[in-house]
C-alpha cells in the first residue's frame, strides 16, 4: 500500500490590504485581497484572483483563477465560481487557454450555494441563494433561479 501526498492548507504569496480578517483553515495563494475584508473558514481563493475592498467571503466559498471582485461585495456560504466551461466535452485540465474570466462589479451580493459561471456582473446586483448564473448581468437588480433570471430592480 502506498502513502498519499499530504498537503496542508496554507496562505502563500497573498497580497493583503489593511485590516483584513482571515479565519483558518483556508487555502489562499497568489491572490490579492483588498482593505477591510473578511475571509471565513474553509475558503479557497486561487492565484490571480483580485478581491476588492470591504468584501466578505463566507465559509466554504471557492473562488477560482480569473475572478475579479469589485468593492463592497458579499459572497455567501458555499458559493462556487467556475472558469472552465468544459468546451471540449470534459475538463480543460492544464489547458488554461480554454478557461474564461469572471468580473464582478461593486456592491454585488451572491447568495448561499450559488454557482457563478464565467460572466460579467455589473454593479448593484443581488443573486438569490442557490442560483446558477450562466449569462452576464448588465442591469442592476435582483436575480434568482437556475438559470438566474431578472426578478426586479433594487
Amino acid at each position: 500500500m502506498s502513502k498519499p501526498k499530504v498537503r496542508n492548507v496554507k496562505i502563500v504569496n497573498v497580497e493583503f490590504g489593511k485590516n483584513v480578517t482571515v479565519i483558518r483553515p483556508v487555502n489562499l495563494y497568489g491572490c490579492k485581497i483588498g482593505n477591510d475584508c473578511f475571509i471565513g473558514p474553509f475558503v479557497e481563493i486561487q492565484k490571480g484572483v483580485v478581491i476588492g475592498n470591504r468584501c466578505r467571503i463566507q465559509s466554504h466559498a471557492f473562488i477560482c483563477e480569473l475572478v475579479v471582485l469589485g468593492n463592497d461585495c458579499f459572497i455567501s456560504h458555499g458559493v462556487m465560481f467556475i472558469n472552465d466551461l468544459f468546451s471540449t466535452g470534459g475538463p480543460a485540465g492544464g489547458n488554461k487557454a480554454l478557461w474564461k474570466p469572471t468580473r464582478i462589479g461593486n456592491r454585488v451580493s451572491i447568495g448561499t450555494n450559488s454557482t457563478i459561471l464565467p460572466v460579467d456582473i455589473c454593479d448593484n446586483v443581488v443573486i438569490g441563494a442557490g442560483s446558477v448564473v450562466t449569462k452576464g448581468i448588465t442591469i442592476s437588480g435582483v436575480y434568482a433561479g437556475n438559470p438566474a433570471k431578472f426578478l426586479r430592480r433594487v
